[in-house]
Formats: structure tokens, C-alpha cells, sequence
């Protein structure tokens, strides 16, 4: 394998010393891919009131997925307008249906069958993403995920491990649910990604730690590493206009991120290492518009530290 700048990491075929989406995709599909956000008119137990009421506090009203092209036109017109939009910076790259909106198995199974079949059956598509909440999966899915000729991936919000975080968010799910979540994806062959976010109010550097190493030791296929967005669309957002409180800045997100990435075992797949919120929305921290800035200093980081994902990965015994 060619290693850029002697890069020590084996999955790598640039200066990255994390294990990339656009590498790891390129691996199993040998083509560029790239995840189509869809919205396919879920909602989850948090806003129907079935667990509680409003929905995690840092989330938009609007939920996840502001950005989809066509979200109240057909799945079928969403996928088409929004992999054009992502063939304009990737003009040959193939599309994975990224069901992105709210909690996208908190249906009957009937009706996901209705949704997700159209996508299984056709020819130009080679995998499905599915967000969703930990919570929000049975075996009953599973079962059926399990037995398409695609692979399905199954997308989870962890966020945090931690009660006291998981209770002052509104999460209404616990870290025992994505243990059960990601034991149900291994034991069907789905493959898996859980989300987390660093900068959460009152947690500390140690918590954060502590979450990356509980995804670790569950082992997902994937993981999304995120900062805390402040959306003025949120109740969480709201909250800090009124009476605002320390966010991490630039410099601490990286060192956090890079102490998380050397724990986490080097062959599992960083969708993510930032992310972005919608800049009419976002109130804070404004540092995270520029993504690309962020993972060049993680980059740097890295590098400067002579470190790798997986360094200091122990598994769990």
C-alpha cells in the first residue's frame, strides 16, 4: 500500500491516519460513494409523546436532514435531486439512500417494507443507510433487513453514555439500549454506525473519553464523531441565547477528537470527524462552518503526535 508522507496507518492512502468513509467505501464498492440524505416522513417517540416531550433538546425542530433537496417530494424525486447535487462535487460517484429524517425503523414493519423495498430492488444502488434511534429497533427488523441482497446499514444515536447527560438532553433512550441495538446488528451481519457528540453541557473531557471507549468495546462497523451545534431552531439553542454557556473551542474539539480516535480500534470506519449546522440556524460555535479546517487540524494533530487511530486501542476483554 502506498502510505503518504510515511503514514503509519494501515488504512489509509493519504496523509489520513483515520480510517475514512471515502476510504473505506472505495474498498468494498472500488467507486466513490457518497450517502443521499432522503426524508421519508418518520417522526420519533420523543415528539409524538410516546416516551416524552419535544424531542432531544440540542435537536432542530425540523430534525435532522435540513438540507435535503425535494423533502416533501417523493423518495424516488429526493434521491434523484439530491445525488445530482452531490455528482456536482463527485461528477461519477455512485449513491447509498440515506434515510437521514427522524427515526426511520419507528413503523410497522409493513410499512417499512413499503418504504425500503423500492430502494433493495434497484440495480444502481449498492447499499441503505437507515438512521434511527437505539430504541427504535427489534429483531423483528433485523430479521428482515438481514435477508436483502443489499447491505443495510443502520445508523444510531448514541450521543453519550452517560444518565446524568442522557436526562438533561431529553434523550429518553440509555447506553444499554445501543448495546442491544449493535448486539442485534452483529448478530444479523447488519452492519452498524453509532453517533456521538463532544461539547455536551457540563461533560467533561474524561466523559467524552469514556463514550468513545463504550463505542470501542460494542465495536460498530462505523462511527460519526460530532461537536455541539447550537441551533437557534432548538430548545437547547434557545436556552444559551438566554444564558449562555462555555462551548468547546477549536483547539479542545481537536485534542478531544484525537484522544478518542487513538482508542477506537483502527479498522473501524470515521464517517465523520465534524459536522456542520445549518448556517441560517447555527448560533454557535461558529468554527464548525468550516469543516474542512477542522479535520486539517485533526489532521495536524495527528500527525504532530506522531498517533494514529488505534494506538492505544485495548479490546475489551
Amino acid at each position: 500500500m502506498n502510505q503518504i508522507l510515511d503514514n503509519p496507518f494501515p488504512y489509509s492512502n493519504t496523509n489520513k491516519r483515520y480510517h475514512t468513509f471515502s476510504y473505506a467505501t472505495k474498498e468494498m464498492y472500488h467507486h466513490k460513494v457518497a450517502k443521499i440524505p432522503l426524508n421519508a416522513g418518520f417522526t420519533c417517540p420523543n415528539r409524538d409523546g410516546t416516551k416524552s416531550v419535544g424531542g432531544c433538546r440540542f435537536c432542530s425542530s425540523n430534525g435532522s436532514g435540513d438540507t435535503i433537496l425535494s423533502a416533501q417530494s417523493t423518495l424516488e424525486t429526493q434521491f434523484t435531486d439530491n445525488l445530482k447535487r452531490a455528482q456536482q462535487k463527485w461528477p461519477d460517484c455512485l449513491g447509498i439512500p440515506y434515510f437521514q429524517s427522524f427515526s426511520n425503523t419507528y413503523a410497522p414493519l409493513e410499512l417499512l417494507k413499503k418504504i425500503y423495498t423500492p430502494f433493495y430492488q434497484r440495480d444502481d444502488i449498492v447499499a441503505i443507510a437507515i438512521a434511527t434511534r437505539t430504541d427504535c429497533f427489534t429483531e423483528e427488523q433485523a430479521k428482515w433487513f438481514s435477508k436483502q441482497e443489499k447491505t443495510t446499514w443502520l445508523e444510531f444515536g448514541l450521543q453519550s453514555i452517560h444518565d446524568e447527560t442522557a436526562k438533561a438532553m431529553n434523550f429518553a433512550h440509555s447506553a444499554q439500549d445501543a448495546k442491544k441495538a449493535i448486539e442485534l446488528c452483529h448478530r444479523y451481519h447488519l452492519k452498524s454506525c453509532l453517533h456521538i457528540i463532544n461539547g455536551l453541557p457540563n461533560e467533561t473531557e474524561k466523559m467524552m473519553l469514556e463514550t468513545a471507549k463504550f463505542v470501542a468495546d460494542l465495536h460498530p462497523d462505523a462511527i460519526k464523531i460530532h461537536m455541539l451545534h447550537l441551533l437557534d431552531n432548538s430548545v437547547l439553542g434557545q436556552e444559551w441565547k438566554q444564558q449562555p454557556f462555555d462551548l468547546l473551542t477549536l483547539e479542545q474539539y481537536v485534542s478531544i477528537t484525537c484522544d478518542q480516535l487513538e482508542i477506537l480500534p483502527s479498522e473501524m470506519i470515521i464517517e465523520r470527524v465534524t459536522g456542520d449546522g445549518l448556517a441560517s440556524d447555527l448560533l454557535a460555535p461558529l468554527w464548525t462552518q468550516k469543516k474542512t479546517i477542522v479535520a486539517n487540524e485533526i489532521d495536524k494533530e495527528l500527525l504532530r503526535r506522531n498517533s494514529w487511530q488505534g494506538k492505544y486501542y485495548v479490546a475489551n476483554k
